[in-house]
């Protein structure tokens, strides 16, 4: 699996709340002409629970199609249903997807032993190589340690986009992977220029559908070895990379992607316009940072 910057694309609606197909393909132009080096649709960050099965097809084809192979694709399975996830995984392979990312299931809260079977299932019957999500506060289950060391051994499994904070959750995946062809990724922007400092292999961000020329710069400084660059940006950006978190994601990278002018569009409920104060914090920071 390559290494860098992947974007957790957010997918934008019409104001009647349609799939809005030109503004995904903008946003895909968008983050091609950052240089991203991959596309994550379909996550948390893309609305995927709130997405029709056709919907969710769709937007996969529009980012292959506007990808063009100049970034990889890894779109979210985001189900806790196997056959439902095995389904998908086959239908965004034949599509053209470079990957396919697997949410761990929720709701149902498995054992461990269910976690690995979940996965060793999946990756058995997926066409291109599977990427573990693992984001406990979201589905209530966390992939432990012992699950990862049972996990990277399979053939294919390339790599997990971890949502833990915990840099030595973090630190302990990396010796587990030592020597494997298993790439560790964190969800969480504010750990990114921690994991690349002592050797993970990028970052599944949210930051960067608002900065992806800063995410891509991150990714590249760190893996090259350019630990001040990287810093430099990390902690010039960690304000907005934060607030970019307020309330629930993605209330707040819609609202900025409204404020920058470009497709957003509003939420589909339960979710709700980020409030009236969060957005004027994030619109500071923009400005702060010469984005508006």
């Amino acid at each position: 699996m390559i290494k860098g910057a992947f974007t957790l694309l957010m997918t934008p609606f019409t104001k009647d709340f349609r799939l809005d197909e030109p503004g995904l393909r903008t946003l895909v132009r968008h983050q091609i002409e950052a240089g991203v080096h991959g596309l994550a649709p379909l996550g948390v960050t893309g609305e995927n629970p709130s997405l029709s099965e056709d919907e969710v097809t769709r937007v996969v084809e529009i980012v292959v199609e506007e990808a063009g192979g100049k970034a990889k694709v890894a779109p979210d399975t985001c189900s806790c249903n196997l056959d439902q996830t095995i389904d998908r995984a086959k239908r965004f392979a034949k599509i053209g997807a470079d990957y396919v990312v697997v949410f761990a299931p929720f709701l149902v809260l498995p054992t461990q032993a269910g976690l690995v079977d979940f996965y060793r299932r999946t990756a058995d019957a997926c066409p291109v190589p599977t990427v573990i999500h693992n984001s406990p506060n979201r589905v209530g289950v966390n992939v432990e340690l012992k699950s990862y060391e049972k996990l990277v051994q399979h053939g294919n499994i390339v790599g997990t986009k971890d949502g833990k904070k915990e840099l030595d959750h973090l630190a302990k995946i990396l010796h587990l992977a030592r020597g494997r062809n298993f790439e560790v990724f964190t969800g969480k922007d504010t750990t990114a220029y921690p994991l690349l400092a002592f050797g993970g292999s990028g970052m599944f961000s949210v930051a960067a559908n608002v900065v992806p020329k800063v995410m891509h710069d991150l990714a590249e400084h760190g893996l090259a070895g350019r630990h001040e660059e990287a810093r430099a940006l990390h902690y010039a950006y960690y304000d907005l990379f934060a607030s970019l978190r307020l309330e629930t994601n993605p209330m707040a990278v819609k609202a900025a992607l409204s404020l920058l002018g470009l497709p957003g569009g509003p939420l589909r409920p339960p979710l709700t316009p980020l409030s009236e104060a969060n957005t004027a914090t994030v619109k500071s920071l923009l400005k702060e940072r010469g984005l508006l």
